[in-house]
């Protein structure tokens, strides 16, 4: 019998925010394996700022989704059928980005079997202890550099980057502020992941609250939304302070050119060294980075939190969220019922 593929295509390209008619819903027929491909059934499904950034035709670090290709987004699963002698049926694999479907074919050497450890839920590996982990890191420990003692300001600090970073910040001994966008993620990040202090961008005016709580300056800034936000904690950064540019979430719905820092002279003033950085590029140091998240995550030092929404027809509108604010932690959605979970 012939297996039919759901799949998210893009159908055209957003104007500022994604709408109802910019991706559509198709099946496809799977196709049959050739020597070495494995067929992959999704079972959970990334959802990140940049699936945003792929869906417009800009300037970026992979080329744009085309119109009518599925789109794209990183992919755990479960090997269905394998003609790879090296990864077995029922095998939990990373398959990169193998996009919004049910079901992907993965060519000879892309699929990578999880390294389970026991306790651990699959979703970690789409989180902590997956591309989020290690954007965190790199990010933070290779641009940030942070030392003892100083201060970092981290903002989207509830998001699932964010609340990592702020976590191994704590642990190389700096003193950590998080910028949120509501009370109860304030509370979260303070209460439950350590953080010396919370600033919620809603309700407080942020410039005033980074002076309460950065009497001394900012030592690195680990930049997620880019826009005042940025403006405000840049205008607070030390000499020789560094910035790691992860995102710039508030701009991505953004129609024509991003406007830089208001005050870009700063950056000159204050010898501010501004990195940005895509996780892409330290994918190969994977393990160098697993070698110290493992045993945080393990001894309980490290924490995460994971929001699932259930079914691949629930991706159009879930992604909204990580514009909205709308969830703590690490989107994902499963695409389909994980190995073991009740019929």
């Amino acid at each position: 019998m012939t297996r039919l593929n759901r799949q998210w295509r893009l159908a055209r390209r957003p104007t500022g925010d994604i709408g109802p008619a910019d991706l559509e819903l198709v099946e496809a027929p799977v196709p049959a394996l050739a020597a070495g491909e494995v067929l992959v059934r999704n079972v959970y499904l990334s959802l990140d700022p940049t699936n945003r950034i792929w869906m417009s035709d800009m300037d970026q670090y992979l080329p744009p989704v085309e119109i009518g290709a599925v789109m794209r987004g990183g992919t755990l699963g479960v090997v269905e059928e394998s003609k790879d002698p090296e990864i077995p049926v029922g095998a939990v694999v990373l398959t990169g980005l193998a996009g919004w479907q049910d079901y992907e074919i993965c060519a000879p050497g892309v699929a990578r079997v999880v390294p389970q450890l026991p306790g651990l839920p699959l979703t970690a590996y789409m989180s902590v202890l997956g591309a989020t982990g290690l954007t965190a890191y790199f990010g933070l420990l290779d641009i940030g550099q942070p030392k003892p003692g100083e201060t970092v300001v981290v903002s989207a600090a509830a998001g699932a980057v964010g609340s990592i970073v702020g976590q191994i910040a704590k642990i190389k001994g700096a003193r950590v502020v998080g910028i949120v966008g509501s009370a109860a993620k304030a509370d979260w990040i303070t209460r439950d992941l350590g953080f010396d202090a919370a600033i919620n961008y809603k309700t407080e005016d942020v410039g005033a609250a980074l002076d309460r709580h950065c009497p001394n300056g900012i030592d690195v800034n680990f930049e997620n939304v880019g826009g005042a936000i940025m403006d405000a904690v840049m205008a607070r950064m030390n000499n020789f302070s560094r910035m790691a540019l992860c995102g710039m979430i508030s701009t991505y719905n953004a129609e024509g050119p991003v406007p830089g820092p208001t005050n870009f002279t700063s950056i000159l003033m204050h010898r501010i060294k501004v990195q940005g950085f895509i996780v892409i590029d330290y994918l190969p140091r994977a393990a160098e980075a697993m070698s110290d998240l493992i045993p945080w995550v393990a001894t309980g030092q490290l924490k995460y939190k994971v929001h699932v929404e259930k079914g691949l027809e629930t991706a159009p509108q879930a992604v909204k969220r990580l514009f909205t604010g709308d969830h703590d932690g690490k989107l994902l959605v499963e695409v389909s019922a994980p190995p073991g979970a009740a019929a």
